[in-house]
């Protein structure tokens, strides 16, 4: 048995020793390691190249099909950041989403401002603040708590991915633009909450895995869970009516086409 074994041994430290496939490539986008045989970053979604290499009878990347691998690269060392280590960007802008939806909460809980100063009760058009401070501002712990979640989860997804300016114009478009529309639709009714930023967030994060299943490709994302997520989120006018309808379609168009932007921009 020993001299039947030797020749595989054999080979197996000539394909370590004499140039075999490498280890991995690094991302252009979000420099992570990734296999040198997918086309896409499964951390970022970033495409790596068109299609995949085809590997020889040794398993090696052929030389005639496929472009040179990317060598890896490290951009400079940030303090306190270890070498070979990427350092991780800190979901600032996300934090403080969730930060202005529990201070808005407790300043509606205790009274330190009247409701009337902060939420959307009529056309806002003559009180240009109110669609900005009505987004943060809960009357019901179920509605905050759900809703501040998926801002959490998915705001630091985008953030991870495209940066803290993203997440804030989302959150913008979606949450202020939505309750601002409510209030001129339907000036009758008063509206709060972030259901339509939530909705911005998780739909601009989800196009590049809904894109890949309509294609019939293989994607790395729970698409079942952000569905239950998103269904959730959507029928909360249901529950509470300070959660505009306007608000849930303003915030899912809007990222749905932002989303769609961000992905072509980044393939």
């Amino acid at each position: 048995m020993a001299s039947s074994r030797a020749p595989e041994f054999a080979f197996t430290l000539g394909l370590v020793s004499t140039g075999g496939p490498d280890l991995f490539v690094v991302c252009k986008n979000c420099g992570s390691e990734v296999s040198p045989y997918i086309t896409e970053c499964p951390y970022c979604g970033t495409r790596l190249r068109k299609r995949a290499p085809k590997l020889d009878r040794n398993g090696r990347i052929s030389e005639r099909t496929s472009r040179r691998p990317v060598a890896p690269s490290l951009s400079r060392l940030r303090r306190g950041e270890i070498p070979g280590i990427r350092h991780e960007a800190h979901p600032y802008a996300t934090g403080l989403l969730v930060l202005l939806g529990v201070v808005g909460t407790l300043i509606w809980r205790t009274s330190l401002i009247s409701w009337n100063n902060l939420i959307i009760f009529g056309n806002p058009h003559q009180q240009w603040w109110k669609p900005f401070t009505a987004p943060f501002v809960y009357d019901n712990t179920g509605y905050a708590v759900l809703t501040l979640l998926v801002i959490a989860i998915y705001g630091w997804l985008m953030e991870r991915r495209h940066g803290p300016v993203m997440v804030l114009a989302l959150a913008l478009i979606g949450g202020a633009g939505g309750v601002g529309l409510a209030g001129a639709v339907d000036p009758t009714s008063f509206y709060m909450g972030g259901n339509g930023a939530a909705l911005a967030l998780l739909c601009a994060w989800v196009v590049p895995d809904l894109t890949l299943l309509l294609r019939k490709q293989d994607f790395d994302g729970d698409l079942l869970g952000t569905a239950v997520l998103a269904g959730v989120i959507a029928l909360m006018p249901i529950a509470e009516p300070s959660a505009a309808w306007v608000a849930d379609g303003v915030g899912i168009v809007s990222g749905l086409a932002l989303g769609q932007l961000l992905r072509r921009i980044h393939h």
